[in-house]
């Protein structure tokens, strides 16, 4: 989100010279820079003991390919709460270890997606109604199922080669 008005006293905003970072949008009335906001979210590679990824079907965002378990941070909330959150949330299994992999700008949709690697035990999947479908794929079959170069691609690819 870029700003045109302060968030905070409704002022248009102007821009001023901030060292290094050159011209930034900046209020004059609050005499604070406005930088540009991004929504931070976590997306995850669920995988068990079997050397298999859960990947899910959301419709609304794809119905040919699979994406893993994705959502947005809640104020409050690390970004270890929100992928072991969602993960419950969206397919209905408890993590039992998480791993940090590696954080993926998403500039097309102003987001910050952090990674990670979620282990669980395999079970029966419980789904939220925002989800479709949900299936296990072994390692050498599930980057097929995702859409090439994707950051669910990405990010399995990462964790299938950790393995």
């Amino acid at each position: 989100m870029k700003f045109t008005y302060c968030p905070h006293c409704g002022t248009k905003a102007d821009k001023k010279e901030i060292g290094d970072e050159g011209l930034i949008t900046f209020c004059t009335k609050c005499n604070v820079p406005l930088w540009d906001m991004f929504t931070t979210c976590i997306i995850a590679a669920v995988v068990n003991e079997e050397r298999e990824v859960a990947l899910l079907r959301q419709n609304y965002l794809s119905a040919e390919t699979y994406v893993c378990v994705s959502g947005i941070m809640k104020i409050g909330e690390s970004a270890e709460e929100t992928a072991v959150r969602e993960i419950k949330e969206e397919i209905g299994l408890d993590v039992t270890d998480l791993k940090f992999m590696k954080s993926y700008p998403y500039e097309k949709k102003e987001m910050l997606m952090l990674g990670f690697k979620a282990v669980v035990k395999k079970a029966e999947f419980k789904l939220s109604q925002e989800v479709d479908a949900v299936k296990w794929f072994k390692f050498e079959d599930a980057l097929s199922q995702i859409r090439e170069g994707s950051i669910a691609w990405q990010l399995v690819k990462s964790v299938i080669e950790e393995n």
